[in-house]
């Protein structure tokens, strides 16, 4: 396969055309962020949702999220069929990764460690299985940087060559629309990233 990086929009007009649905691996950080990429998506493409997550700052976090996934998707009905491949929690790579970085702000370089850790195991696990394209749902946050993990992306699919869709799935009110698919199925909403930098950053301002 030759690596390539689509517009989502191009690629999702062709499907019209064809009626033919291409395999996507979709990476995915929780229940509340899938919500609005599912029900997106799931018209066009064969999902598989691959949760990988090293970044969560612990084992209970991390189960409560992947439970939440788990159970949305056995409710939602545009989800029907869709499957779970968990990726390794290795807490401790991620830690390493980006100890460097830890005085930093959000949003600076060590959140561009974590898109390259989450975006490159994602188009390793799409090559090795052989799906069509892979993407994200980290870009429908306000909070994440959808250039740069389009970029990342786009450098993903090129080492591993594979097929990286570029999405900004918070356009179109796609943000809007998951917080209310969240309040429909009563999802839990995480009031951090996930990483212990962030967490600690919410307990400072909850002590001010």
């Amino acid at each position: 396969m030759q690596s390539t990086c689509a517009n989502l929009e191009e690629i999702m007009e062709s499907i019209k055309q064809t009626n033919k649905k291409p395999t996507l691996l979709l990476h995915v950080c929780c229940a509340p962020c899938s919500s609005y990429v599912i029900e997106y998506l799931s018209d066009f493409f064969d999902i598989t949702l691959y949760f990988y997550n090293p970044n969560i700052t612990n084992r209970d976090e991390y189960v409560l999220r992947l439970c939440e996934l788990k159970r949305f998707i056995t409710e939602m009905p545009k989800a029907k069929g869709i499957s779970v491949i968990e990726g390794e929690y290795n807490v401790e790579e991620f830690l390493r990764l980006t100890k460097a970085f830890a005085q930093e702000k959000e949003g600076g370089n060590r959140c561009f460690i974590c898109y390259k850790q989450r975006l490159f195991s994602t188009a390793q696990k799409a090559k090795e299985m052989g799906f069509d394209y892979f993407t994200t749902t980290l870009t429908v946050s306000p909070y994440k940087n959808a250039k740069k993990l389009n970029e990342i992306g786009a450098e993903a699919a090129e080492i591993y060559n594979t097929s990286y869709l570029f999405s900004n799935f918070k356009k179109k009110n796609g943000y809007k629309r998951s917080i209310e698919l969240s309040k429909e199925y009563n999802l839990y909403r995480q009031n951090f990233c996930g990483c212990v930098y962030s967490k600690t950053r919410i307990l400072e301002k909850n002590v001010k």
